[in-house]
């Protein structure tokens, strides 16, 4: 998950403030509030062990779906 952050930031989709924290992230600057709340669901259901929806709302960061981290 946090791959996928450091994805966002690269990416500017996320101000340089983001943070993960062991149960909660916080992401500022995010472009518009549809993938303010797509980003929400996805980091959500990886929280509870689904990284399908993680990696498809930031592909290239590392993560497969069976949730091991590439590389």
């Amino acid at each position: 998950m946090r791959a996928a952050i450091i994805r966002l930031i690269d990416g500017r989709e996320a101000g340089s403030d983001a943070f993960a924290g062991p149960v909660y992230f916080m992401l500022h600057g995010v472009p518009s509030e549809a993938r303010a709340r797509e980003l929400a669901a996805a980091f959500h259901a990886a929280l509870y062990g689904d990284l399908g929806p993680l990696h498809r709302a930031v592909p290239g960061a590392g993560i497969d779906q069976s949730g091991d981290a590439a590389g």
